[in-house]
C-alpha cells in the first residue's frame, strides 16, 4: 500500500477545485456485479430471487465479453437484470449492501486518501457507473460532497432495466465532470481524478490532477507515459 501525498494549493485553487474518485477497483475491491447478486440474493421470493442469480451467474461470459468492447454496452446489458425491482426495495438493501459488502471490501488506505485530499479544501465527488441508490451509503461513509453516478428508470417505482441518458461510461464519465465544473464554478486544471481502468482514461486526461489508483496494465502504462502519480492500495 502507497500513502497518497497531494500538493499542497492555495485557499484560492482549493476554492475551485474538486477531487473525482472513481469506486469500482479504486476505493474498493466489489464491482456492479457483486452489488446486484447482493440484491438478486434478498430480494424476497426465494425462487424468483435463485433464478435472478443464476441469471447473472450465466450471463458472466457475455457481461466480461461486453466489457472488453465497449464499457457503455456493458452497463446496458447489465442494468437490464433490475427489471422488477421496486425502488424500495433497492433502497431498503442498500444499507445492508453497504455494511455486508462495500464497507468490507474498502481498499486499506483509501479513507486516507481522500481524507488527504479533502484537506486541500477541495470539494469530493464520487463518479461511478454504479446505480445511485447503491453507493449513496459509501459515499456518506467517505463523507463525499457530491455523487455522479448512474440512475435507474422506474415507472409505478418499479425499474425498468433502463438508465437514464446519459448513462455513464468511459468518455460520459469525462463529459460528466466537465458539465459538473461549468456548473458548479470550478476550475478542471486544479481538480484531481482517482481511477484504476483504462476505461476511465477520458476521465483522467480531462482534469488538471490526474492519479491512476491500482492501474490495470494499460492504465499504468499510460501513467508512465504521462507522467501520472501511480498509487497502490491493493
Amino acid at each position: 500500500m502507497q500513502v497518497f501525498a497531494p500538493e499542497a494549493v492555495s485557499r484560492k485553487e482549493a476554492a475551485k477545485s474538486a477531487a473525482f474518485y472513481d469506486v469500482d477497483g479504486t476505493l474498493v475491491r466489489t464491482n456492479v456485479v457483486h452489488a446486484f447478486a447482493y440484491y438478486a440474493a434478498n430480494r424476497g421470493r426465494l425462487l424468483e430471487s435463485a433464478l435472478r442469480l443464476s441469471a447473472v451467474v450465466a450471463g458472466i461470459p457475455l457481461f466480461w465479453a461486453a466489457d472488453q468492447v465497449s464499457r457503455r454496452l456493458f452497463n446496458e446489458l447489465f442494468y437490464r437484470q433490475y427489471q422488477g425491482i421496486s425502488r424500495d426495495r433497492l433502497i431498503a438493501l442498500s444499507e445492508e449492501l453497504f455494511e455486508e459488502v462495500l464497507k468490507p471490501a474498502i481498499f486499506p488506505g483509501a479513507e486516507e486518501m481522500v481524507e488527504r485530499c479533502r484537506r486541500t479544501g477541495a470539494r469530493q465527488v464520487l463518479v461511478t457507473g454504479a446505480i445511485d441508490l447503491t453507493i449513496l451509503p459509501l459515499a456518506r461513509h467517505f463523507g463525499m460532497d457530491d455523487v455522479i453516478a448512474n440512475e435507474l428508470e422506474f415507472v409505478d417505482n418499479v425499474a425498468t432495466g433502463r438508465i437514464k441518458k446519459p448513462l455513464l461510461a468511459g468518455g460520459t464519465k469525462a463529459a460528466a465532470v466537465r458539465d459538473y465544473c461549468a456548473k458548479n464554478g470550478l476550475d478542471l486544471s486544479t481538480c484531481w481524478g482517482f481511477c484504476d481502468s483504462y476505461a476511465d482514461f477520458p476521465l483522467l486526461a480531462v482534469v488538471g490532477r490526474p492519479v491512476a489508483v491500482n492501474p490495470d496494465f494499460r492504465l499504468r502504462a499510460m501513467a508512465r507515459a504521462h507522467d501520472w502519480p501511480v498509487v497502490e492500495l491493493r
